[in-house]
């Protein structure tokens, strides 16, 4: 007889948390309703509550002071890449759930407050969890929000299948589920947005936590690097920074011939791959080449003045 197996989940979402403020205890705060094994998920609002990251001042202010890079802009509402390296709407700054005329900033450093609170919680605790600080973010082509972890520690971010087959024998190779942002989104369910419940345990999951001292990489190892994101920029202003020359970083390692050829063809240009470089049938003036050359990583080598023809070459 075929035997199969199960995994029954239990989220809780305890009432009566109260407000937190600067100094705050976390660590006692969620030490009553957790055990061995459990994930505990905390809201990031109230772990910058807890460490003083609220601001009185301009939230347009505090966005471009947490702002390295605009990634898209529509309106009065701006995608930006923070300074941890995440992509969220308004740099993560918050005006919602704390006093008229303040924000809420993100932590500073969203993994290692994750890692504290699971330290402190072993040492005064003595119990063994997982810990993952949340946000919310919305996403690419689908309407809607949902959480995700900013901070991890005590369990593995995401879970690489690539090596591996699945039941009818095909191999695997770019499946990894992102496991931490899994959990946070479980959470959010429970706690709803205007519940006041910012903590949430995920039991269930104990095949997941780390052994003691062990805290994994952290939720920056969920983070893809600019360049290797292939939407590193809204449309729009891909089509500034390819006309400007700026944020090269953001359009990736160079492009291979033919995919600079099919993109310089798309546009009406004549172009041909030899070896190494791309000869284009258009004059060194033409901006499509530019611009096209600039967007895939590549740059003009020489005219070819009496052939009316452009070479260009891959950046190294």
């Amino acid at each position: 007889m075929t035997q199969t197996t199960q995994t029954t989940l239990e989220v809780l979402a305890p009432d009566g948390i109260g407000e937190v403020v600067a100094g705050t205890d976390l660590t006692a705060l969620v030490a009553p309703y957790v055990a061995d094994g459990d994930v505990v998920v905390i809201t990031s609002k109230v772990v910058s509550k807890a460490e003083g990251r609220v601001l009185a001042g301009d939230r347009e202010q505090a966005i471009r002071d947490e702002t390295v890079r605009v990634v898209a802009r529509r309106g009065s509402t701006a995608i930006v890449e923070t300074r941890l390296g995440i992509v969220l709407a308004a740099a993560g700054v918050d005006a919602s759930n704390v006093e008229p005329g303040s924000v809420v900033l993100l932590p500073e450093d969203p993994d290692a407050s994750a890692r504290c609170i699971r330290e402190d919680l072993a040492a005064s605790y003595g119990v063994n969890v997982a810990v993952v600080v949340s946000d919310t973010a919305g996403r690419a082509w689908r309407h809607g929000q949902t959480d995700l972890a900013i901070g991890v520690a005590g369990m593995l971010p995401f879970e690489s299948f690539d090596g591996r087959v699945d039941g009818y024998g095909n191999p695997l190779a770019v499946t990894a589920p992102a496991v931490a942002d899994e959990v946070a989104g479980i959470a959010e369910v429970a706690t709803g947005k205007l519940g006041n419940r910012p903590v949430t345990v995920v039991r269930g999951l104990a095949g997941r936590v780390l052994p003691p001292g062990e805290h994994g990489p952290g939720a920056r190892a969920l983070v893809r690097p600019t360049g290797s994101d292939m939407f590193g920029l809204g449309s729009r202003e891909a089509v500034v920074a390819a006309l400007s020359g700026r944020d090269q970083e953001a359009f990736g390692s160079p492009a291979a011939p033919q995919d600079l050829v099919r993109a310089l063809e798309d546009c009406g240009l004549r172009a041909d791959p030899a070896g190494d470089h791309v000869v284009v049938a258009a004059e060194l003036d033409d901006l499509r080449v530019a611009v096209l050359a600039f967007a895939f990583g590549w740059q003009v080598d020489r005219d070819e003045s009496g052939d009316s023809a452009t070479v260009l070459v891959p950046l190294s």
